[in-house]
C-alpha cells in the first residue's frame, strides 16, 4: 500500500512540474487543487488586448496552481452560500461539465469542492488530436480544457429553448479560460472541429452528455 501511495503522489508531481502542492484522498483518485487567486498581475483590459489564438506550444508543464487557476475561471464556486459560479447559467442550472486532458490522464473538475477526479490514468493527448481531426497541438500542450454539456439539466426548465442557453453559457466559460491563461502568461485556442461521437469515447461520456468545446493551453513559441 505505500509503495502504491509514493507512485501514486510521483504521478501528481509529474502533473504540477514539481511545483505546489497536491492532496491525497482516501481513493488516491482526486486532487484538491491550491486556492485560486483573486488578484491578477495584468488588468483585464490588458488581457482582452493580448488575447490571442495560438497553435505552437512549448514543451513545458503546468504547474497545479496555473491549471487550479483557469479551472477556477472557467466553472469555480465565487459564491458558497448559494454556489453561484465564475460564469453565469441559466437559472443556475449548471448544464456543463468541464474535463481536464493532460500526459498522466483524463481528470474531471468539481467545482463544488474545487478538486479534480481521475477518470482514466494515461497520456490521451493522441487520442483527442485524432478525434479532433489532426490537430497537432493538442498533443503537444499540457492542457486541454474539455467542456461538455448535459442539454436536460437546463432544458427541465426552459424547453427547447434551454438549448440555446447553454450553447450561451459555453461561450461565457471558454471566454474566461482564454481570458485567464493571457493573466497567467500562456496562450489558449478554441477549438470546435472535432467528431462529437470520437471526442465522446476518448472520454468515456454517456450517452445524454455532449463535447460543445476544446481549449488547448500551456506556453507559447511566440
Amino acid at each position: 500500500m505505500r509503495k502504491a501511495a509514493v507512485l501514486f503522489l510521483l504521478s501528481i508531481l509529474s502533473l504540477q512540474a514539481c511545483h505546489g502542492r497536491a492532496e491525497e484522498s482516501e481513493a488516491m483518485k482526486v486532487i484538491n487543487l491550491p486556492v485560486p487567486d483573486l488578484k491578477g498581475k495584468i488588468s483585464l483590459e490588458e488581457t482582452i488586448a493580448n488575447r490571442r489564438s495560438k497553435r505552437e506550444y512549448l514543451k513545458r508543464n503546468l504547474t497545479l496552481e496555473q491549471i487550479s487557476q483557469l479551472l477556477w475561471a472557467a466553472q469555480g464556486v465565487t459564491e458558497k452560500r448559494r454556489g453561484y459560479r465564475a460564469a453565469p447559467s441559466a437559472g443556475a442550472t449548471y448544464p456543463l461539465e468541464t474535463y481536464a486532458v493532460t500526459a498522466e490522464g483524463l481528470y474531471r473538475y468539481v467545482p463544488q469542492f474545487h478538486k479534480l477526479e481521475l477518470i482514466k490514468e494515461g497520456n490521451l493527448r493522441d487520442s483527442l488530436t485524432r478525434a479532433a481531426w489532426g490537430q497537432s497541438f493538442i498533443s503537444e500542450v499540457p492542457l486541454s480544457i474539455v467542456l461538455t454539456a448535459v442539454y436536460s439539466r437546463t432544458t427541465n426548465t426552459y424547453g427547447q429553448r434551454g438549448i440555446q442557453y447553454v450553447h450561451i453559457e459555453v461561450g461565457h466559460v471558454a471566454e474566461n479560460i482564454h481570458l485567464q491563461a493571457v493573466a497567467l502568461g500562456l496562450g489558449s485556442v478554441p477549438v470546435g472541429a472535432f467528431s462529437d461521437e470520437a471526442v465522446k469515447k476518448v472520454l468515456g461520456l454517456d450517452r445524454d452528455e455532449q463535447p460543445l468545446y476544446i481549449i488547448p493551453v500551456g506556453y507559447t513559441k511566440e
